[in-house]
């Protein structure tokens, strides 16, 4: 040890061994060294061979201060020499063949070398020493130990230069720059590759270096090209060190570091939101608990943390077509949030933030306001956009709203009172996105949860507020259609009663300026007046006098030329009208007196009308048709609140009322026969009639049914079926006369249409006319059907009908083998069955229709049992297909009950043996039929035919 090593030694001494006179004597001879020229040669040389810590310490922090304040008065000579022995030191070099043991030295001996080896790089890089990355990472094959010191140089250039942790100079800025703008260009790829290398190699036989690696690469991630990390190679590796259980903690969250500062990357937003989701942070939700206290968890929490606070501040900078992406991505964090209870401060404040993003997002742009008042086609699309858009966002509303929904009602408190409170020009929008907001929520609340708390604080000032912009068409809308949704508050705190009726019944609802508002007002009305019902009854005066005016609009006929022909827009007054004083609770004054009140003058209007229709060209005045229509339609809504017990059991009077209605509305079809409008909104209005007065309709059918049955227009007749088969439903047995006088006219005018479908064929046979056609062949079938599920197959028997017999049973029979529709072969089969069982008697019985039988055996039974299902087009793959299939089996099931040994034998000599079936299998297929076992009968069937199908292929032959 010579006098330097001991003088540093002496200098170093904090034991108090020493005498101060001679520490100071030694500091003073340190100093008087550090001033010499050769300091810098004498410092080096020490490092070569001296292993003592204090000596290693003051020669790099001699040579650091050398460097940063006499470097631009060095010799060329001197900085090579500084240049090459201190890379050597760095990459585990010797200097002068003499190794040099700095990097087997304590870290704050490596971390004082990487300090020295950054300030070299900041006076000469890229300018002088233009390879010195380049040149450090071919040491990194020597392992951890330049490993290990390679990590510290990056470390001390982000600490001392790049980071803006720290306060710089201007001059300290300006290296920084120039110091990353080479490494962009030259070696930055090289060493993120050699850091993935590194973790990938180290990742389970040295889990500390690989951390301390990924701790480098976090720091730079703010200025390097982020697709050098969010690639699929390094940020799926990142992924595997933070999900995979088993891994040191620290090196899972060095890798959880690496993700947060990709995550906090500054970047536009657009850009941002895309990364965001391309990193599906979602899977590193799993790793949060309630257990704070781990560090591994707190670091996950903050990872999210930071995840979320990237996304609501994207929020704040995208256009709204853009921020699904945003409510895509905070619903995964809002599900997450479902494990957790209860939620942390932090999470609370981001439930906050969440939802104010939610309520800017959804908020109409104020350029837009008169487009979306008069809704013209920009206001349309502005509209549809919005709808579409707010769907994700109302997803996320309610998530939150579980998971807080005390700081959920709050908010849209606030929100609510805070747009009333807000400047004109934004008011409109501000209160709509509120108003959504509430009615958003309660489409996710339970009852419990709307009649009690702070949403019924909520609904209490939503009933009482009349808004400033409650002209605007949204607002308007928006008000009606929250009242609506909850009107469970209502029901159970009925003193609010008064107020929802004033909100539907004046200028804010049915009353409102804006027709839309006026048409929804009414329906959303008469939604609140079934819920409510008897609750109601004291109001009714009430009610109808603030409709007076709505009714007046049809009793009246003054129907405005602009209105659309045919506006059934009145239908949901007069529902909601019926729907009150049609409760038993009202009187049977009162009800005689509010029904006549209103049908009267309607019946009036329409008989007016009738009286002038000679001098009424009705094809050219399409105003006075549509006035018809609308008395129709307010009629038929009224009666829908009658119930057929009331009208036609207790209140008989109530019926006759409805009966006059009737026969005044059938004249319609008498006077105009050809006005198709009116002919469906009289229809609509018999079919109505029908199911009011019940059995009591009877003697108004014939009338009706001679006049619909005088048009022969395929969607004329399909509307006329229609209502028998409502007829036949209802009534069953009772409507025969009726249907027996009816049929043979039904029959021949189907039958003499239909006949086009049969002879159309290739593109002409996909016309409107022949579609139409169609329509009646498939609503003819279901009308046989009906007939015949009803016991009234006897009408096909009556002395009228029985010429149009064989027509019925080979259309039937086709329909049965060959329609395409599966559903209307199914029907004619079962026609088929109800028709042996209900014309046929035990074996050898009378036979009932003369042909029928041997019809059945000889024809039915060989076509459609069995030739249909041997059609390959017959797939046993279809769920349709076999439905009918087990159809067919129970058609031959009861064939042979009802025919006995007359069917099978036939079915077996002349069907199996001409499809050549095997008599082993007809043997069986014999004895499944006598057994009762309809199952096994269908199963042994199905591979019977699949055998068959088989064997006529030539591909198989049975043993």
């Amino acid at each position: 040890m010579d006098d330097v090593e001991n003088a540093i030694l002496i200098s170093f001494d904090e034991s108090g061994v020493v005498d101060s006179e001679l520490k100071s004597q030694a500091v003073n001879f340190c100093q008087q060294i550090k001033e010499t020229p050769s300091i810098c040669s004498l410092c080096i040389e020490k490092l070569r061979f001296c292993k003592l810590v204090q000596v290693q310490f003051l020669c790099l922090q001699t040579l650091h201060e050398a460097i940063r304040v006499k470097y631009g008065s060095m010799s060329l000579e001197e900085k090579n020499f500084i240049r090459k022995s201190v890379f050597s030191m760095a990459c585990f070099e010797g200097i002068d063949d003499k190794m040099c043991a700095v990097l087997e030295s304590p870290a704050f001996i490596k971390n004082k070398l990487a300090q020295l080896l950054v300030t070299l790089i900041c006076f000469e890089y890229p300018l002088i020493w233009s390879s010195v990355f380049v040149d450090l990472l071919p040491h990194l094959s020597k392992g951890t130990v330049v490993i290990d010191m390679f990590s510290r140089v990056l470390n001390a250039l982000d600490d001392e230069f790049i980071s803006l942790d720290y306060l710089r100079t201007p001059e300290e800025v300006a290296v920084a720059g120039r110091v990353k703008d080479a490494m962009r260009k030259q070696c930055v790829t090289q060493i993120v590759r050699a850091c993935y290398d590194i973790v990938s190699m180290y990742r389970n036989s040295d889990p500390d270096i690989c951390a301390t690696v990924l701790d480098c690469v976090r720091r730079y991630v703010s200025w390097i090209d982020i697709g050098l990390i969010v690639n699929d190679a390094f940020i799926l590796l990142l992924f595997e060190l933070i999900l995979v259980d088993g891994l040191s903690e620290r090196l899972r969250g060095a890798a959880i570091g690496c993700v947060l500062a990709v995550v906090s990357k500054r970047m536009d937003a657009l850009s941002k939101l895309s990364l965001l989701k391309s990193l599906h942070i979602s899977r590193v939700f799993g790793l949060i608990s309630d257990d704070y206290d781990s560090e591994l968890v707190s670091k996950v929490a903050a990872l999210v943390t930071g995840y979320v606070l990237e996304i609501l501040e994207c929020s704040k900078l995208v256009k709204s077509e853009d921020a699904k992406v945003v409510s895509i991505e905070l619903l995964g964090y809002v599900a997450m949030m479902k494990t957790l209870c209860p939620l942390q401060l932090k999470q609370l404040l981001h439930i906050s933030q969440i939802l104010e993003v939610i309520r800017t997002q959804i908020c109409y742009d104020p350029m837009y306001r008169n487009n979306l008042d008069i809704l013209d086609k920009i206001g349309m699309e502005e509209e549809d956009r919005m709808v579409e858009f707010r769907k994700d966002v109302f997803v996320l509303l309610r998530n939150v709203g579980r998971i807080a929904p005390e700081v959920t009602q709050i908010f849209i408190r606030k929100s609510l009172a805070g747009a009333i409170a807000s400047s004109s020009d934004r008011n409109v929008e501000e209160v709509e996105a509120a108003l959504s907001l509430l009615y958003a929520l309660g489409e996710s609340m339970s009852d419990e949860a709307m009649r009690a708390g702070l949403l019924s604080e909520v609904v209490t000032n939503l009933l009482s507020t009349r808004f400033p912009c409650h002209s605007s068409r949204l607002v308007a809308l928006v008000y009606l259609e929250t009242i609506a949704r909850y009107m469970k508050f209502v029901q159970e705190n009925t003193q609010y009663i008064p107020l929802v009726l004033a909100a539907f019944l004046d200028e804010r609802g049915i009353q409102h300026p804006n027709i839309y508002v006026c048409r929804r007002a009414s329906y959303l009305f008469m939604r609140v007046v079934k819920l409510l019902k008897l609750k109601l009854v004291p109001f009714i005066e009430t009610i109808l006098q603030s409709l007076q005016d709505v009714v007046a609009q049809f009793t009246s006929m003054n129907l405005t030329s602009n209105e659309p022909a045919g506006s059934e827009d009145g239908a949901h007054i007069f529902e909601a009208i019926g729907l009150l004083i049609g409760m038993e609770d009202v009187p049977l004054e009162k009800q005689s007196e509010y029904l006549s009140s209103l049908l009267s003058p309607l019946c009036q209007q329409v008989e007016a009308m009738l009286m002038t229709a000679k001098v009424l060209n009705w094809e050219e005045s399409p105003l006075k048709t549509s006035n018809i229509q609308q008395i129709i339609v307010a009629i038929n809504a009224l009666s829908k609140g009658f119930s057929e017990r009331l009208v036609a059991a207790s209140r008989p009077a109530i019926g006759h009322m409805f009966k006059k209605t009737l026969d005044v509305l059938l004249q319609l079809l008498v006077v105009f026969p050809k006005v198709e409008p009116l002919r469906t909104k009289v229809l609509s209005f018999i079919h109505r009639m029908v199911d009011t007065l019940g059995a009591s309709v009877f003697p108004y059918l014939p009338k009706a049914l001679e006049q619909l049955l005088a048009e022969t227009e395929p969607k004329d007749m399909v509307a006329f079926l229609i209502l028998l088969n409502q007829l036949i439903c209802k009534f069953s047995t009772l409507v025969h006369d009726i249907l027996e006088e009816a049929f043979p006219a039904i029959a021949g005018r189907i039958f003499g249409a239909i006949r086009r479908v049969a002879d159309s064929s290739g593109p002409e046979a996909n016309t409107e006319e022949i579609r139409e056609l169609q329509e009646l062949q498939k609503t003819f079938y279901t009308f046989l059907h009906v007939i015949t599920t009803h016991d009234l197959s006897s009408i096909f028997l009556s002395p009228r009908s029985q010429s149009y017999l064989n027509s019925i049973m080979q259309l039937l029979l086709h329909t049965s083998c060959h329609h395409k529709d599966i559903i209307a072969r199914k029907a004619c089969v079962q026609i088929f069955i109800k028709l042996i069982k209900d014309w046929c008697g035990r074996p050898y019985g009378e036979e009932k229709v003369p042909g029928f039988q041997s019809f059945m055996i000889e024809t039915f039974a060989t076509n459609c049992c069995l030739c249909s299902v041997l059609d390959k087009s017959f797939s046993f793959g279809d769920a349709n297909t076999l439905v009918l299939f087990g159809e067919i089996v129970l058609a031959q099931k009861v064939m042979y009950d009802k025919f006995g040994d007359y069917f099978l034998v036939h079915f077996v000599s002349k069907g199996f043996s001409s499809a050549r079936c095997p008599q082993n299998l007809a043997d069986q297929y014999c004895e499944k039929l006598k057994g009762s076992d309809i199952k096994a009968l269908r199963s042994f069937y199905q591979s019977l035919v699949e055998n068959l199908r088989i064997q006529q292929n030539g591909s198989l032959v049975f043993r």
